[in-house]
């Protein structure tokens, strides 16, 4: 598949219930390869440029490219195609096995090992294989033998689905919450193995996450107002250090 990269060049953006900008001159390239990690306070900003790169919304001005056509030329469903998204919200079927909560988020049949090697990267495969049905358990307790799955777990599902999908281009809003720090860091270096060559870009708060993007963007009011490796953030010694700190403290 194809590589992607979206620029944003002079974006601004307005929600229309608003007269406030959520985001102010923003320009950014997510180029085919790159690690990107957005974070800042919440209202920052950092979802609505999600948003704007998944076509939920078009900048009030400015433009974004996707290989260097404005993306309000390019076809959606092509478009699409080429991304996998994971959000905090997202869906479990509850009502279907996980296997099939794992599949559904192919459009093509990968075939029960890329199942299996999904699950695994996710932390998934050891907790399905002690379930009385494995891959074929429902997960709604409506059934008999249906159930077992936990919060964490079932998050762990949305992460093994969005990388069997294998896109060019991995999205990952808060996909962690209801997940340890400690086993949210082996899943993400798993992300990160698994997704080498693609573009992957993350939201979270969690700096044991963000840390090991190559570019991390600070966002305040709708701006960047800083953006570097883990280690030049640090040294700049600014937002993003402070951020830090305080979070280190808190483990």
């Amino acid at each position: 598949t194809e590589q992607l990269v979206i620029e944003f060049k002079n974006v601004s953006f307005i929600y229309p219930s608003s007269d406030k900008f959520a985001l102010n001159n923003i320009n950014l390239i997510i180029n085919g390869n790159s690690k990107i990690a957005f974070v800042g306070e919440n209202g920052a900003g950092k979802s609505t440029i999600i948003k704007l790169i998944l076509r939920q919304y078009l900048p009030t001005s400015g433009e974004i490219l996707i290989n260097g056509t404005p993306i309000q030329n390019i076809d959606s469903e092509s478009y699409y195609s080429h991304l996998s998204t994971l959000f905090q919200d997202f869906r479990i079927f509850h009502h279907l096995t996980i296997r099939d909560n794992i599949a559904i988020g192919s459009d093509k049949d990968l075939g029960e090992q890329s199942v299996i090697n999904a699950a695994k990267l996710a932390g998934i495969h050891d907790t399905v294989l002690k379930l009385k049905n494995g891959y074929n358990q429902r997960l709604s307790s409506y059934y008999d033998d249906g159930g077992g799955l936990s919060g964490g777990q079932e998050q762990r599902l949305g992460i093994a689905r969005a990388l069997l999908r294998q896109s060019p281009l991995l999205i990952l809003d808060e996909p962690t919450s209801a997940i340890d720090a400690k086993a949210e860091y082996h899943i993400f270096n798993n992300i990160y193995e698994a997704h080498k060559g693609k573009a992957t870009v993350i939201v979270s708060h969690r700096f044991s996450t963000v840390r090991r993007a190559d570019t991390i963007l600070f966002l305040s009011n709708g701006r960047i107002t800083e953006s570097g490796s883990h280690t030049e953030l640090i040294k700049l010694n600014g937002s993003y250090k402070e951020m830090f700190d305080l979070q280190a403290e808190g483990y």
